[in-house]
């Protein structure tokens, strides 16, 4: 059995010294952490890992931490934030809050607050996660058309042109989700485990061919050939739902 994973902590921060000691603390309390002196390359993490909080500073030489946490917002990147700063402002607290924002610290600090604050960002995330299937499947998501069928997630069934309602897992769900909001784009092996498992998830690639074959299984089962996604050999897939072509 696989240990629970740590959660995985993005500090944004430019003194460098200061984010060094803020990883050092949070590692000493179980936590992983990714750390950035910028806002663009964090930025580029989060459109493509899962992270289960995001410790943020607002002054960055790029841009600030309310723009980050905008561009986050604008693309649908929802991840608890603690803002962290020298800015005593009552007005930028409340901007902050008023954003998204889960909490906000001011320096200095003690990192035995910081770490309790974390942690109570962190509980209130997960019971507001509950109704997550997969990382990236909600029970309360909205059911949506792929290769001729429609998938319903808060059934956990796919419907069939020929009537039948079929079962599915919920990491077969998982990956038809994550293939309907990536098109036409290779996709990698990893991509997929991380949006669906989750980023330090212990999970091989084979495993994940193991339920890419139930799904294709499935469709085909029922008179819908998944022809659509296609492997690329030495990266992973590619889904073109408006090319035909064989399948690989």
């Amino acid at each position: 059995m696989c240990a629970e994973p740590h959660p995985l902590i993005v500090v944004v921060e430019d003194e460098v010294e200061l984010s060094k000691l803020i990883a050092q603390h949070l590692e000493d309390a179980n936590m992983q952490t990714q750390v950035y002196n910028r806002c663009a390359p964090a930025l580029r993490f989060l459109q493509h890992n899962f992270a289960n909080l995001l410790l943020l500073d607002l002054n960055l030489p790029d841009q600030s931490g309310f723009s980050l946490l905008d561009d986050l917002k604008k693309q649908d990147i929802n991840v608890p934030t603690i803002f962290l700063t020298g800015n005593t402002v009552e007005a930028d607290k409340v901007k902050g809050l008023e954003m998204g924002g889960d909490d906000y610290i001011t320096k200095p600090f003690g990192f035995p607050e910081l770490i309790a604050r974390i942690h109570a960002v962190l509980r209130r995330a997960e019971t507001k996660a509950d109704y997550h299937i997969t990382r990236n499947t909600r029970t309360i998501d909205e059911p949506f058309e792929i290769c001729g069928a429609k998938v319903h997630p808060e059934r956990l069934e796919i419907e069939f042109p020929n009537g039948v309602f079929h079962p599915i897992g919920r990491k077969e769900l998982g990956i038809l989700s994550y293939l309907q909001t990536h098109h036409n784009v290779v996709i990698t092996r990893k991509e997929i485990i991380h949006s669906v498992w989750g980023l330090h998830a212990d999970v091989r690639s084979r495993s994940l061919d193991q339920y890419i074959v139930k799904v294709r299984a499935a469709f085909e089962k029922n008179g819908l050939p998944f022809a659509a996604f296609k492997t690329v050999h030495g990266v992973g897939y590619i889904f073109e739902p408006n090319k035909p072509a064989d399948r690989t």
